[in-house]
């Protein structure tokens, strides 16, 4: 292995290491594997989706929450995702 490998390992370590302040999703796509049906959850533009019944009727369920939890701290604000509401006049 080269030394300029070895440096790109080191420098992947640190970044995953730091993932929290360094990585930031934008859009994703994942099953998530419930008690009786599999379900696809993504995120786009700073909103969740789900393919279950109880997502289409509440906007949230325990398959957004899950993936919610499991990127802890990496997804944006919804502050940062949603655009500026003009004031009312």
């Amino acid at each position: 292995m080269d030394s300029s490998m070895i440096g790109k390992i080191e420098k992947a370590r640190r970044y995953a290491s730091e993932a929290n302040s360094r990585v930031v999703f934008e859009q994703f796509r994942a099953t998530v594997q419930g008690d009786s049906n599999t379900y696809t959850v993504t995120f786009d533009k700073g909103r969740w989706s789900c393919g279950c019944h109880y997502f289409a009727a509440h906007g949230v369920c325990s398959h957004s929450m899950t993936m919610e939890r499991v990127l802890n701290g990496m997804m944006p604000s919804i502050a940062e995702t949603e655009p500026a509401m003009p004031a009312a006049a």
